[in-house]
């Protein structure tokens, strides 16, 4: 499983923070788990009254992270799934998610929390969903390392 070797991620008071989490439509169950995953590392760290935005899929994630890291969010969380098919879509949207948010961050400064699960097949999917029976929660690690980071980020400046 891909959580082996995982950092600790104890919370600690973030309630300073301003934070929102974007998430993807698409495989509606995996995407209600890892949404509801942000939600609970959210309020382990005492984030109250966090924005949660909804968009149709996970190529739609960077634009709407750069909006809301310029709206001067201390963090935010993009959540969102492809699974693979038998076309390169796949790989174009992966793709273009990930250099879309790992832009956004390095543009603005502001963590972005990467909970985009890119898996083979469904199974893979809900196995990191954080639902019940899962393996993982991918949704509270990518919470948890895009407010570790802002933590870091403070401490910088």
């Amino acid at each position: 499983m891909s959580g082996h070797g995982a950092p600790e991620q104890k919370p600690f008071d973030a309630s300073g923070l301003r934070v929102a989490v974007v998430a993807a439509s698409w495989h509606t169950e995996v995407m209600d788990g890892l949404v509801a995953g942000a939600e609970r590392a959210l309020a382990a760290y005492s984030v109250s009254e966090p924005t949660i935005v909804r968009v149709p899929g996970t190529f739609e994630l960077p634009v709407v992270a750069l909006a809301l890291a310029q709206q001067g969010y201390d963090a935010v969380v993009a959540l969102g799934v492809v699974i693979r098919g038998g076309t390169p879509h796949f790989d174009y949207v992966c793709n273009a998610a990930t250099d879309g948010l790992n832009r956004v961050a390095l543009d603005t400064g502001v963590p972005i929390g990467f909970g985009v699960l890119t898996c083979d097949d469904d199974q893979q999917a809900l196995d990191r969903a954080g639902l019940e029976g899962s393996k993982e929660d991918k949704g509270w690690e990518a919470t948890s390392a895009a407010l570790d980071t802002a933590r870091v980020l403070a401490g910088l400046r």
